[in-house]
């Protein structure tokens, strides 16, 4: 455990708040001086599976990320929105992605919801991101990784707070930066370096080595008298998937018996961790007709498991990564006084991109080079596909693209140095609550629709610190309503209820006794239903919601 400087720090700032809180209870160390404000690093996985990393049920080695989920509080009720750049918007804004200019993401804009506002494809001049906010509180800050909230100068990570920054402006890209180098058609990807358009990458380039190297870099230049907030931010394991050859066959013939044999496998490890109930009904696998392991012939198993090996490949090495910034910090005096997040942006990816048109991919693919043993080289464009992807989500219902759980409930965790609670905790919470938590443990305040003299969007979200501290039981309000849209698809969360409605009408679930979503409860409970979709219209007008005039095609 890391000391209790930060823990009794937060109980001194937090005290009025905890002394007016309806059934709050004090911690017993108030009469501690105010210390340093603590470090703050967010550490962001892309399309990371609920269970790939070893303390959430997977089998891929992540010592790091282990150890600090160890130390820390597993968050399994956190949620994210169906894809990254609307989740990266709630992130660093607290606010709704249909406030904070992504109700969809910019790349696959209904024709109805071109030019509205929401609907922009970057932060609008009415938000105000963590960066900021933590900037004006004192803290260099630092981002290195995917960006996806704009690609226009004004859009960059340097015009949104951050003092350096390197950053990948669009939402996915080769991971030796081989999209440089544009393909007929092929738009290409852009790179930034503190405002600054990049036309080279740096020599030997792989993304999650280049992403933890430049902050590392970035930290080495911050001011030493300035606590820092440091945005790392992964592409890996987003498509496609990539690999160092090293990485890659520590895991030859590890998923030869098929992504339903790696679901059970992965369910009874998450039962002994204590992550799910032993009792848990898990939601079939959603699968097309001949798509599961007994039907697939021979070559397409040994493509599919080369394909999940290099996905595999793909996460160790993000770890490898994360292990090398954390030595940097344990190594200059840092660690200890830093407060670390982690969570995955969304749900497991369902995507075969190898078989699938993408909006502004599909040249890269139809350049690749997806012969069998070329697959994870830098000249190969696969994913993976549904069936391994509701391993990795499982005992939830599908994945990234939809408002169920398997696309909204992610892994995450925090390590939080002195905190009063470790372990496992399903309280549910949201993306959105990152701001409100983060500048409260800076000492900040988050509250008001205006900020430095101009109207901004206010935060929805809700700070964790006095559940982490040991005052409440729970983060939000047993009757608070928290909506959700993305591709028409709709959901709604109130408390342990949930109705979700894909387009084909409204579901009802209690996820608490259910979390697989597997029992609608609709026609039992009808006025339950009701009164749930009548929330979520509410909240569609609230937040601007423009439905699609086109049926959803991702994924």
């Amino acid at each position: 455990m890391k000391p209790t400087t930060i823990l009794s720090a937060a109980i001194v700032a937090m005290a009025p708040l905890l002394l007016t809180h309806p059934g709050s209870r004090l911690p017993t160390v108030l009469e501690e001086p105010a210390l340093p404000k603590p470090n703050i690093l967010v550490i962001v996985a892309d399309d990371l599976g609920y269970s790939d990393v070893g303390a959430f049920g997977g089998e891929i080695r992540t010592p790091n990320l282990d150890a600090l989920a160890a130390q820390g509080l597993k968050l399994t009720g956190f949620h994210a929105a169906p894809t990254c750049s609307p989740t990266r918007s709630m992130l660093l804004s607290g606010t709704d992605n249909h406030l904070a200019g992504l109700g969809n993401m910019a790349e696959l804009l209904a024709p109805n919801q071109k030019g509205q506002r929401g609907y922009e494809g970057y932060l609008p001049g009415d938000i105000v991101t963590l960066a900021d906010r933590l900037h004006d509180l004192g803290y260099a800050t630092l981002m290195s990784g995917k960006w996806h909230l704009g690609t226009r100068p004004e859009d960059t990570p340097a015009r949104h707070g951050f003092d350096q920054s390197f950053d990948l402006a669009q939402g996915g890209g080769n991971h030796y930066g081989l999209d440089l180098s544009k393909a007929p058609g092929d738009k290409g990807t852009t790179y930034w370096e503190n405002g600054a358009q990049l036309k080279a990458l740096p020599a030997n380039f792989y993304s999650s080595d280049t992403y933890a190297s430049k902050l590392i870099e970035e930290l080495g230049k911050a001011d030493k008298g300035k606590p820092f907030f440091a945005y790392l931010t992964f592409t890996a394991p987003h498509w496609p998937l990539q690999a160092p050859e090293e990485d890659v066959a520590r895991y030859r013939g590890r998923y030869d018996a098929g992504f339903e044999a790696l679901r059970e496998q992965r369910l009874a490890r998450m039962k002994r961790l204590g992550l799910i109930p032993a009792n848990v009904v898990p939601h079939p696998l959603v699968l097309k007709k001949g798509a599961d392991w007994a039907s697939l012939s021979p070559e397409q198993r040994r493509e599919q498991s080369r394909a999940m090996e290099v996905y595999a490949a793909m996460v160790d090495r993000m770890d490898q990564n994360v292990g090398r910034v954390i030595a940097h910090l344990k190594a200059t005096g840092q660690y200890d006084n830093t407060i670390i997040l982690f969570t995955a942006d969304n749900g497991a990816e369902g995507l075969d991109v190898a078989h699938t048109e993408i909006p502004g991919m599909t040249e890269r693919v139809k350049a690749a080079d997806n012969r069998f043993d070329n697959i994870g080289k830098p000249t190969s464009y696969v994913g993976y596909g549904p069936g391994w992807a509701q391993a990795a989500t499982a005992p939830s219902w599908m994945y990234k693209g939809f408002t169920t759980e398997g696309g909204t409930r992610v892994a995450a965790f925090i390590d939080w140095p002195g905190g009063a609670r470790t372990g496992v905790s399903g309280v549910y919470g949201t993306v959105m609550d990152v701001v409100p938590t983060l500048v409260e443990a800076a000492g900040g305040d988050w509250r008001g629709a205006t900020y430095a003299g101009r109207a901004v969007q206010p935060v929805r979200g809700r700070s964790w610190l006095p559940y982490l501290l040991g005052a409440t039981d729970r983060v939000h309000a047993p009757g608070e309503q928290v909506g959700t849209e993305l591709f028409g698809r709709r959901a709604i969360r109130q408390g342990d209820w949930k109705a979700v409605n894909l387009g084909d009408g409204w579901k009802l679930f209690d996820v608490a006794h259910d979390p697989g979503e597997t029992r609608d409860l609709a026609r039992s409970d009808p006025k339950k239903a009701a009164a749930l979709a009548a929330a979520w219209d509410s909240y569609g007008k609230q937040v601007g919601v423009v439905m699609p005039s086109t049926p959803a095609t991702f994924p």
